[in-house]
């Protein structure tokens, strides 16, 4: 029932290389951000925050992506039981359950995404509102901060955008990954010597 799982052992891997582009992403998306280029910004990061700051929010993203990744697989899942309940091949099957599922995993992680990218912008208006000097560390930390500057909403600041942008990835990526499975398990059968 659960054959998609096999992919989870590399959860670990993802957060850790994509972790480090997404403080330099994040941190030229700001409003009014003094960075010019990737380069600047990696160089500006580097010298006056140290390796550090690149990992920032590492413990978040591994934190995020663990519930994240169960609630999508587990949903899928649950949603192919419903619509495809024989497994068959069917686009239209895995392009719905795909998007169902990445949305509610996008909703249910926002305030951990809130988190992680206060963590990973240090974002100087929100610093000085919580009147933190220096750097914002932790997720326990960021959690009281989100919560101080915005009370419970807070936490789901941006869950709109988050899960019209997961949609379409999960609904892709979830048919993409059902074809290659369809043609390679139709193929080994098809060239099956019989006995």
């Amino acid at each position: 029932m659960y054959e998609s799982l096999h992919l989870s052992p590399h959860l670990k891997m993802v957060p850790c290389q994509k972790g480090k582009i997404r403080v330099v992403k994040q941190r030229m998306q700001m409003y009014n951000s003094p960075h010019r280029s990737a380069l600047s910004c990696v160089w500006t990061v580097w010298r006056t925050e140290g390796l550090g700051a690149f990992y920032r929010s590492y413990t978040t993203q591994l934190t995020m992506n663990i519930p994240f990744q169960s609630i999508h697989f587990i949903t899928y899942e649950f949603l192919q039981e419903q619509v495809n309940p024989h497994r068959g091949y069917n686009p239209q099957s895995h392009i719905i359950s795909g998007g169902l599922a990445g949305a509610l995993a996008a909703a249910a992680t926002t305030p951990l995404d809130v988190c992680k990218t206060l963590l990973n912008t240090q974002e100087n208006m929100a610093l000085n509102l919580a009147n933190i000097s220096g750097r914002l560390s932790g997720m326990a930390n960021a959690f009281r901060m989100v919560y101080q500057l915005n009370g419970l909403p807070g936490y789901f600041k941006g869950m709109q955008a988050r899960v019209i942008y997961q949609m379409p990835s999960t609904a892709i990526s979830w048919s993409v990954y059902e074809f290659f499975k369809y043609f390679l398990t139709k193929h080994k059968l098809e060239n099956r010597t019989p006995y």
